[in-house]
C-alpha cells in the first residue's frame, strides 16, 4: 500500500511516500531556516504562511522523486495533533483536499506517535514493548510501547523541553538558531566538569521533565562571571551545559526502563540527533545490558515519512479519519 504522508507540525514542510509503512520511495522537506535566523527562532503566524506557501510544492517533489503521481496514492497520512495550530491546518486541509478528491481514506495522527515510527523505520526489527524517549525542540516524553499504536504516557516536559532549552541557551550565547546542533558542536571543544549545572528533578521519582531551571541557572552564571570579569569560556560553558540535559535525560530513562522491567530503549525526535546523547545512551545501556536505538539522522527532525509509516499501522488496525478531521494544538497521545 502506498502511503503519502504530510506533516507541518511547526517549520518543516515535507511531503513522503511510503510503502506498505516500511519502504521509503521519496521524502522531501523544506526548511524555513532563512526565517528563523531572521527572527531568531519560529514565529507561528510566519511559519504558517511559509507551509501555505510550500505544500504543493513539496507534494510534487515528493511525487516526482518517487516517480509517482497522486492516481498511485492509496492513502493520506497527516500530522493533526500536537503542534502550532496554524501550521497543522495547512497540511490537514492539504490532506483533506487529496483525500477527497482521489477518494482514498484519511487518516490524521499524533506528531509523536510519527517519532515513535521514526526509530521503527529505521529499525525495523525494533521489538515491543519498549521505553521511547521523544526528545525534540517542543517535546519531552516517556512512553512505555506497549505495542505498536498502544501507548502509556509516563512522563512529559513541564516547562522548556531539552530542545527549547537548547535553543534558548544558544540565543543568550550569541551561536545562533537553531541552537542544538550549535552546542553540540561547540561542546566538543569544552570541559564537560567546568561547571556543575543543576540536574533537573533527577532525584524526584515522578518521570517528568523540567528544564526552565537548569536554563536559568547557566544564565546566572553567564552573568556573574560577566560582573566578575572573568573570561567566558563559551565552549566550556556549552559543554557543562549540554552534559546536565544528558544526564537527565539518560537517568529518567533508565528509572523508567527499570519501572518497566524492560530492556529495549528507543531515543527519537529531533534532539536524538545529539552526538553526546548518542554516546552516553550507548555506553551506559550496553553496561547494564539495555539494548538502545536510534533513528537514522535523516529521520529525527520532522519528517513525513514518518507520519506515513504510522498512518500505515493504523490502517491495519482498521482505523480512518473523516473529513471532520480537526487540528489540536496540545492533545494527549491516544492508544
Amino acid at each position: 500500500m502506498l502511503i503519502l504522508g504530510i506533516e507541518t507540525s511547526c517549520d518543516e514542510t515535507s511531503a513522503a511516500l511510503v510503502a506498505d509503512g516500511k519502504t521509503i520511495l521519496s521524502s522531501t522537506i523544506a526548511t524555513q531556516l532563512d526565517l528563523l535566523k531572521k527572527y531568531g527562532g519560529v514565529v507561528p503566524e510566519v511559519a504558517a504562511r511559509r507551509h501555505a506557501e510550500l505544500i504543493g510544492y513539496v507534494i510534487k517533489e515528493a511525487l516526482d522523486t518517487a516517480g509517482k503521481t497522486l492516481d498511485d496514492v492509496e492513502a493520506v497520512a497527516v500530522t493533526s495533533r500536537q503542534g502550532l495550530i496554524g501550521c497543522l491546518m495547512v497540511g490537514v486541509a492539504a490532506a483533506k483536499s487529496i483525500s477527497y478528491a482521489r477518494q482514498v481514506p484519511l487518516i490524521g495522527l499524533h506528531h509523536i506517535e510519527g517519532h515513535i515510527f521514526a526509530n521503527i523505520l529505521s529499525n525495523p526489527d525494533l521489538p515491543v514493548p519498549h521505553i521511547c524517549l521523544t526528545v525534540s525542540g517542543g517535546h519531552n516524553m516517556l512512553v512505555h510501547v506497549q505495542n505498536k499504536c498502544r501507548y502509556e504516557l509516563l512522563g512529559t516536559t513541564l516547562d522548556d523541553a531539552a530542545g527549547e532549552a537548547f535553543d534558548k541557551i544558544a540565543k543568550f550565547l550569541g551561536l545562533g538558531f537553531p541552537g542544538g546542533p550549535a552546542i553540540d558542536k561547540l561542546s566538543q571543544q569544552g570541559n564537560r566538569k567546568a561547571f556543575n549545572f543543576p540536574r533537573p528533578m533527577i532525584k524526584n521519582k515522578a518521570l517528568d521533565f523540567s528544564f526552565s531551571g537548569l536554563k536559568t541557572a547557566v544564565i546566572n552564571m553567564f552573568k556573574a562571571q560577566i560582573a566578575g570579569g572573568e573570561p567566558l569560556p563559551l565552549a566550556d560553558i556549552a559543554a557543562s551545559f549540554q552534559e546536565a540535559i544528558v544526564d537527565t535525560l539518560v537517568a529518567k530513562t533508565l528509572r523508567a526502563v527499570e519501572e518497566k522491567d524492560l530492556k529495549i530503549v528507543s531515543v527519537t525526535g529531533g534532539v536524538s540527533a545529539n552526538s553526546r546523547l548518542r554516546q552516553v545512551f550507548t555506553e551506559v545501556c550496553k553496561k547494564r545490558g539495555i539494548k538502545v536505538f536510534f533513528p537514522k539522522l535523516s529521520l529525527c527532525t520532522d519528517n513525513a515519512a514518518m507520519i506515513a509509516a504510522a498512518g500505515y499501522a493504523r490502517m491495519m488496525l482498521g482505523e480512518r479519519s473523516d473529513l471532520r478531521l480537526n487540528v489540536f494544538p496540545n492533545a494527549p497521545l491516544g492508544g
